[in-house]
């Protein structure tokens, strides 16, 4: 794990190294204070130099001047170092998230999802920074005040450096419980985050329910957990700085008992135990540097480990090395004995599907909720991927064609239109982000959406809300189809896409979608099935498989499961 955190620094090392160089020049100035300090009490003052005192005043004040900046680059560029860094990291989770197939967003919260690529990034960023300076400082601080120590009392530098192995023992000690307290803290973020998300996001059904004090006491419950797993954390932290304080303390007491005792029997002057006691405390420094790096190795590690548990997940469905882009695509669709299940210990949604649908033609797909009616359409971009058994395009098997190749001569509009937060304009863009102003013009004229927009205020600029709050079902769904006019895909799926519509709304849209379907091979999912009247086929799928096949006229006539739903809804319709 460690190996990883580090390479992230190769693009930055420039960086680093003067980050590095000037954290040394601070460390070399705090070694050579308390010398200077020494002269100044032992020589200079005593003999009543004051030529001497004044140019080594103003030696100091220069060297205060270079240590000014050589803190202000540490501080400023050094912190630079680990933004870059936790960019790098952002950019490289949210591209891996990009590849992941759509069974590890069913599986996982948005929230959680959240945390790991703001939160546990940002604590990553005070470690890359922090983490190497604090180390690199605190080593050159010890080894060079043990030296200027031992130089000044060997003794005395044998007593204070013998604590060092007692500091070691305790912040290993120390260190287990401060990676699970840690840890814990970073799950029950996610959880909040996850809590908080979704509430916000249906916050129109809570307020339709009236069940606010509901989703207040869901929440509470998720916040006293993080801020118990907090306390938890602080408290192993607080025991860990409390007992490094007191060791500092201890050693304090001892240079001043002993530092007395050695004066008093001139084994030391008085100018020695000054500079001794003011290396004692720059010796401090290095510890309490160790001590907060202690902290942040393990905020910023337990952040690290829940990135890598995602980045380290390997995308279950990828190109092969030989696979081939699709083109001049006719756009017939093959099933041949396709059987799927989501998980491998649940039952089989789709059992040895054969189906055919010829190029340019309109298939429905009909039957009672359950039945894999979704599901098969999403075998088909690859968004799952089956288990037994093929399905071809063109007579290509898909697995042997490129994700992105294939995904682009597919067009997929859902009963659930996702809409991006933005405006109008950047949403149907995303059918084909170097469109022109005339093709979207274009696209959404043939989408019947060109009038509605052309009304309003700021016309394509308009915007439109989270998720499109501020818009229609019906003028959602004509922006979605106005995308794909822009894709233009010889491929269609329509899954449902006028459920939730109004009749008027329906019917409006429905001429829509047979300007988008022409000359397209269609697949569609129909709820009301006088949509579907005049499909070149139509489909009934049952949990059992496809049960029957034909034109609307033909299955009526058939007297089976189709026209047992046609009637019922043609019954309710008239009642």
């Amino acid at each position: 794990m460690l190996k990883k955190f580090i390479a992230y620094y190769k693009p930055h090392k420039k960086l680093f190294f003067i980050d590095m160089f000037f954290a040394f020049l601070i460390s070399v100035f705090d070694l050579a204070f308390p010398m200077f300090a020494k002269e100044m009490v032992d020589n200079i003052i005593p003999n009543g130099r004051m030529d001497l005192l004044i140019k080594w005043s103003i030696a100091m004040l220069a060297l205060f001047g270079v240590r000014y900046v050589s803190s202000y680059i540490v501080a400023y560029w050094g912190h630079l170092l680990g933004v870059r860094i936790e960019h790098d990291m952002r950019r490289d989770i949210f591209a891996h998230l990009q590849t992941l197939p759509f069974s590890y967003y069913d599986n996982t919260k948005t929230g959680h999802i959240m945390s790991r690529i703001i939160n546990d990034l940002r604590d990553i960023t005070e470690l890359a920074h922090h983490g190497p300076e604090d180390l690199f400082i605190s080593l050159v601080m010890l080894l060079g005040s043990f030296f200027i120590l031992l130089n000044i009392e060997w003794r005395l530098t044998l007593v204070i450096f013998a604590f060092i192995p007692i500091m070691i023992w305790f912040s290993i000690n120390k260190k287990t419980k401060m990676s699970d307290a840690f840890r814990k803290v970073k799950g029950e973020m996610a959880e909040v985050n996850s809590q908080l998300e979704n509430s916000i996001s249906g916050i129109r059904v809570s307020k339709s329910f009236t069940n606010e004090d509901y989703e207040i006491e869901k929440f509470n419950r998720g916040n006293y957990a993080f801020s118990n797993a907090r306390r938890k954390s602080y408290k192993v932290m607080a025991e860990f700085v409390s007992g490094i304080g007191i060791i500092s303390s201890i050693l304090n007491l001892i240079v001043i008992f002993l530092g007395g005792y050695f004066v008093y029997n001139d084994i030391m002057d008085v100018g020695d135990l000054f500079a001794y006691t003011l290396f004692v405390n720059f010796f401090m420094q290095p510890i309490r540097r160790l001590t907060e790096f202690t902290q942040q190795l393990q905020d910023g590690m337990a952040g690290f480990e829940r990135f890598l548990d995602v980045m380290n997940i390997e995308p279950s469905i990828v190109d092969k090395v030989d696979a081939i882009d699709l083109e001049d695509v006719r756009g017939q669709i093959e099933f041949k004995d396709v059987s799927f299940r989501y998980e491998e210990d649940e039952e089989t949604v789709l059992s040895n599907i054969n189906l055919t649908i010829e190029e340019g033609k309109t298939v429905a797909l009909v039957g009672p909720s359950g039945a894999g009616k979704t599901t098969l359409c999403h075998l088909i971009p690859r968004f799952y991927e089956v288990n037994n058994g093929k399905i071809l395009i063109d007579g290509i098997d898909i697995q042997d064609i490129k994700l992105k190749s294939l995904r682009k001569n597919i067009g997929l509009v859902q009963q659930d239109v996702f809409l991006f937060t933005g405006t109008i304009r950047e949403n149907i863009l995303y059918g084909n982000p170097s469109a022109s102003e005339e093709e979207i013009i274009q696209a959404a004229k043939r989408a019947s959406i060109h009038d509605f927009i052309k009304g309003l205020p700021k016309g394509y600029d308009t915007y439109i809300g989270e998720k499109g709050v501020m818009l229609s079902g019906g003028q959602k769904q004509r922006i979605s189809i106005a995308r794909l006019f822009l894709k233009n895909p010889p491929l269609l799926i329509l899954d449902e896409a006028t459920s939730a519509l109004d009749n008027e709304t329906e019917n409006m849209i429905q001429l829509s979608f047979e300007e988008l379907s022409k000359g397209r091979t269609t697949l569609v999912i129909a709820h009301r099935l006088s949509t579907i009247k005049n499909a070149d086929e139509i489909v009934v799928l049952t949990p059992n498989g496809i049960e029957e096949k034909g034109r609307h006229e033909e299955l009526l006539e058939l007297g089976g499961i189709y026209s047992q739903l046609y009637n019922s809804q043609f019954k309710n319709l008239i009642e």
